[in-house]
């Protein structure tokens, strides 16, 4: 298995590299101008010094090469000398947001627990619900939890995010008042009440994201799950009377689980960046919210930067579902 995951990761390397090249090459080719976001009353002069010092004068193959550069050699020194407290990249160009002129990986670093408690949350509770309750709606086919839960199920898949935001935020926020309707990012949990607080805040953007995971997943579920009801085995570990919770758990969820895995794996990266509409209905300041901004302001490297940890994450997302394969069927082999 080890060999295995080396030489996924190893040949992930071009791909990544080919990912870069295109985003690159589609931002060049997009309309737009950096510069276009200044004041009017800027003069063309120091518009011209600007634009140097953003590198925009020089060839794109150049620019492109520097971003890779400071994105794969310059930023990883940057993190090995902040946890081990050497000096590898003293001196060395970091990679610059053209909007804030901060590093791009310290504004990915500020944004990203907003994310990862907002939307990652929502993820893992919309999955954590999906599982059973496809089990549970394929196990009880046809009868009343089945209907019910598949009509919640095309009803959540179906409504958009903007939609049952604005819905839930009328109901609880304006109407009974309940939840706030959006999310303060400069609040610390330090006690019993902030903690209440900052979970009140999350309640409305995490209910409407795992709303529709759960929609989307449970209904992989409960057709895999169906097809593994079906098969012999089924069959045959009930005639050998085998406990109809043993049969579900041991023998129908396990087989089911291998398709939802491939769903699962694929969709964990969007916690990064598809929740983009949820964050700016609720003003979550994460990932989403900063790969907006950087699409607003021509922002290159910001929005390049959020697209190679996107291809990243969806790289060794497919990588882990590939070893949960391996797990959860000992036939298939990594060979």
């Amino acid at each position: 298995m080890l060999r295995y995951t080396a030489r996924r990761l190893f040949f992930a390397l071009p791909t990544l590299l080919a990912i870069s090249l295109v985003v690159f090459a589609l931002l060049e080719l997009a309309p737009g101008d950096p510069m276009a976001q200044l004041p009017q009353t800027i003069s063309a002069e120091v518009r011209a010094q600007m634009r140097e010092a953003l590198g925009l004068g020089e060839a794109a193959h150049i620019r492109y090469i520097r971003w890779l550069t400071q994105l794969a050699v310059v930023e990883p020194m940057v993190g090995i000398d902040a946890l081990f407290g050497t000096a590898l990249s003293e001196g060395a160009p970091r990679l610059l947001s053209w909007q804030t002129r901060a590093p791009v990986m310290t504004l990915l670093g500020e944004r990203l627990p907003q994310t990862l408690i907002v939307v990652g949350l929502a993820y893992v509770i919309g999955v954590l619900v999906a599982i059973p309750l496809g089990v549970w709606s394929a196990y009880r086919r046809g009868g009343a939890f089945d209907r019910a839960a598949t009509g919640a199920a095309m009803l959540g898949y179906a409504v958009p995010p903007f939609f049952s935001g604005a819905v839930l935020i009328w109901l609880f926020a304006i109407t009974l008042g309940w939840l706030p309707s959006v999310y303060d990012t400069t609040l610390v949990v330090r006690d019993w009440d902030s903690l209440l607080a900052q979970m009140r805040q999350m309640a409305l953007p995490v209910l409407v994201l795992s709303l529709q995971t759960t929609a989307q997943i449970s209904r992989y579920m409960r057709a895999a799950m169906l097809d593994a009801l079906g098969q012999d085995y089924i069959t045959a570990a009930r005639a050998r009377g085998a406990p109809e919770g043993r049969v579900l758990r041991a023998h129908g969820l396990r087989n089911s689980l291998i398709p939802v895995i491939s769903i699962v794996a694929v969709g964990a990266p969007q916690i990064f960046a598809g929740a983009i509409v949820t964050e700016q209905i609720f003003g979550v300041n994460g990932i989403g919210a900063l790969l907006v901004s950087s699409v607003q302001a021509t922002d290159i490297p910001t929005i390049m930067a959020i697209t190679m940890v996107l291809a990243t994450l969806i790289v060794v997302f497919n990588l882990l579902a590939d070893l949960a394969y391996g797990w959860l069927d000992p036939r298939i082999r990594y060979d």
